[in-house]
């Protein structure tokens, strides 16, 4: 079965996530992640999208990112790509792609879901037993977001600045929600969603992007369908249905 295209839906939050190619590390040496970060805090500027959160793990990488257009996504990784894995490649005096794949992206029902995924995406170094607590691993937006270090390439959304009056009072709120442990079912949420493309929100959110795009946002469900009922009655001598 041929793979859908991408669901990209302008000024709506996306979870990118990027693999490096048989999981190998795309990031060695700490040089590379602001390598990395510069190249892609230029590409969100040219192709207008907007970064609320990110991580880059040594194999892999998340982004929450709003794009302005349908194209804005993929123009970004591809310049980004364009840049760093030739610098990679160079370094390391390797050859070929450096990516898993296509980057796959998820839709967020940004109401919702979108501080779940700011958390899901800034926790993982400790998910991964990197670091003990999130504000000592260097490379994400979480230091960005409790006010210990701004970053120039975060673009706070909304919902971000709805949490206080005060940058002060935005920045523990944010420590404080990063505090509460994600449920079994939000981190499998998270997982399923990102790894297999389909809209991370609530039902009446998926039916409306269905509806809107005319097209499947969630997996179907496993099994035959159920048979249906036959009323005798309505039944004719042929055996159809009258």
């Amino acid at each position: 079965m041929a793979r859908l295209p991408r669901l990209v839906i302008p000024q709506h939050p996306h979870h990118i996530v990027q693999f490096g190619v048989d999981r190998q590390a795309i990031f060695r040496e700490p040089g590379d992640y602001p390598a990395f970060l510069n190249w892609l805090r230029e590409a969100a500027k040219q192709y207008r999208v907007a970064i609320h959160a990110y991580v880059l793990m040594p194999d892999h990488l998340h982004i929450l990112a709003t794009p302005a257009d349908l194209e804005g996504l993929a123009r970004m990784m591809q310049w980004v790509g364009r840049h760093y894995v030739p610098y990679f490649n160079r370094k390391y005096g390797r050859n070929g792609t450096l990516w898993q794949g296509r980057f796959k992206a998820t839709v967020i029902d940004a109401a919702n879901y979108l501080m779940t995924c700011s958390r899901y995406i800034e926790l993982n170094p400790v998910r991964a037993g990197i670091v003990l607590s999130p504000v000592d691993y260097a490379w994400s937006s979480y230091a960005h977001h409790i006010g210990a270090k701004p970053d120039a390439l975060i673009t706070d959304h909304a919902l971000y600045w709805s949490l206080g009056n005060t940058p002060f009072e935005r920045d523990a709120a944010y420590k404080h929600l990063s505090e509460q442990a994600l449920t079994s079912k939000e981190l499998q949420d998270l997982k399923d969603t990102a790894h297999k493309g389909w809209v991370l929100g609530s039902e009446s959110f998926k039916t409306s992007l269905e509806a809107q795009e005319g097209r499947q946002v969630r997996p179907g469900k496993r099994g035959r369908p159920a048979k249906r009922l036959v009323d005798k009655d309505l039944v004719g001598a042929d055996g159809l249905e009258t």
